[in-house]
């Protein structure tokens, strides 16, 4: 019994996974290619090339080529500038990295701004700051005094 329903756990398995790995969608493989004339994605360009480029597409999904085939012939056609997500491999791999270390860099400058400025602030709290002129504070204080009245 134990075996039988490993066995259907199994087919299931293949069969969404077969399901998944389906046929490429026109739709998606051109948001993931970018036209080089106007260097934006297939989906948002009209240019030449980009219509022409639509149309291999097309007709290499009909031709039954995977998602992974026709991006590595446009590739090999247009150069690795045609693909909108860059490689991540190699020198490629620093326009992943590069994004990650600049917000790791903001956030520990804004963490040590936050102390300073904290420091700061709890310094001034605790009288220790800057005292006024002895003739100035009396001055406020006869203001303040009149005010009052």
């Amino acid at each position: 019994m134990s075996r039988l329903l490993i066995a259907v756990a199994a087919a299931l398995v293949l069969a969404t996974s077969a399901v998944a790995a389906g046929p490429p969608v026109q739709a998606d493989l051109e948001a993931e290619i970018v036209c080089p004339t106007c260097k934006t994605t297939l989906d948002q360009s009209n240019a030449p090339i980009a219509v022409r480029m639509k149309a291999y597409i097309r007709a290499r999904i009909v031709a039954g080529d995977s998602a992974a085939e026709i991006k590595s012939q446009l590739v090999d056609q247009f150069g690795s500038g045609v693909l909108a997500e860059p490689p991540k491999r190699g020198f490629d791999l620093l326009a992943w990295l590069l994004p990650l270390g600049a917000v790791v860099v903001g956030a520990v400058v804004v963490g040590a701004l936050a102390v300073t400025w904290s420091k700061r602030r709890n310094s001034t709290a605790d009288g220790s700051g800057d005292d006024l002129d002895p003739g100035l504070e009396q001055r406020l204080d006869e203001e303040l005094d009149r005010f009052e009245a």
